[in-house]
């Protein structure tokens, strides 16, 4: 089985199993510790996500709007770092996982903030909608009413995939000063690709969920629940940030 976060495939499970019989580790993770990391380092996400924020503010009454600039993008790349670590390395997640939550709190709360002073109210609602959306999806899961079939999931793979080789391309041009037209607009075509990606970053959660049950399931060692609540929070950070590209379109039609 697969999933379309590289942070979860189910070979990861599998193959932690045997690093963890040669660590000499004989406590196997379980569905609810991971729960239990995914919540600490959602917390830690949101605390330095505020502290970040509250420097772009400071920035902006002490007439240094760009205060929060070293947050932002030191948040950016040393988050995207510590997170191919944590993927390579992942019996060091219970050390990484922590450090990569931080990294993003830094540059959500930088990104949040210049969105807010745009749109004022949007993070409150990209908020609610990225926890509506994971609450919603993990009852929908769990009551059976969505399964992680494999069709399911090589749709979301491909879906995923699609996705990432957009804006991985989109970037590429953008060094070029070439954009692709519409999809960044906030016209119809725009907002119709945004609601597709909020759709296909939400039924990633789904495969989350499926796999953590897995990682339990074939016993996985005791560090392997930080790796799975980083792997969930990869997925909430995407999904936060699409609603939010999403409501800002819809907010630009005004």
């Amino acid at each position: 089985m697969r999933t379309a976060n590289p942070a979860l495939r189910d070979e990861v499970f599998t193959r932690s199993v045997s690093e963890g019989r040669a660590l000499g580790i004989t406590e196997t993770m379980t569905i609810g510790g991971a729960v239990n990391r995914s919540f600490i380092l959602v917390l830690i996400t949101v605390a330095v996500s505020v502290f970040s924020w509250k420097q772009y503010q400071y920035g902006v009454a002490t007439g240094n709007p760009l205060a929060y600039v070293p947050f932002f993008w030191g948040g950016l790349i040393l988050g995207f770092i510590i997170g191919l670590v944590t993927v390579f390395k992942k019996a060091w997640s219970p050390v990484t996982a922590p450090i990569y939550a931080v990294c993003e709190g830094a540059f959500l709360g930088g990104i949040s903030a210049i969105f807010e002073s745009q749109f004022p109210g949007i993070v409150f609602q990209a908020v609610v909608g990225t926890f509506g959306t994971l609450f919603a999806l993990l009852a929908a899961y769990r009551s059976g009413l969505i399964k992680a079939t494999e069709n399911f999931k090589l749709g979301v793979v491909a879906a995923t995939g699609g996705i990432a080789f957009i804006y991985i391309l989109s970037m590429i041009l953008g060094f070029f000063k070439i954009n692709i037209p519409y999809i960044h607009e906030s016209g119809t075509i725009g907002i119709i690709f945004s609601v597709f990606v909020v759709i296909v970053a939400a039924l990633n959660l789904v495969l989350d969920f499926d796999f953590i049950e897995n990682g339990e399931r074939v016993g996985a060692p005791k560090y392997m629940e930080w790796y799975a609540a980083f792997g969930l929070l990869v997925t909430l950070v995407w999904l936060y940030l699409e609603i939010l590209r999403l409501l800002a379109k819809l907010r630009s039609r005004r």
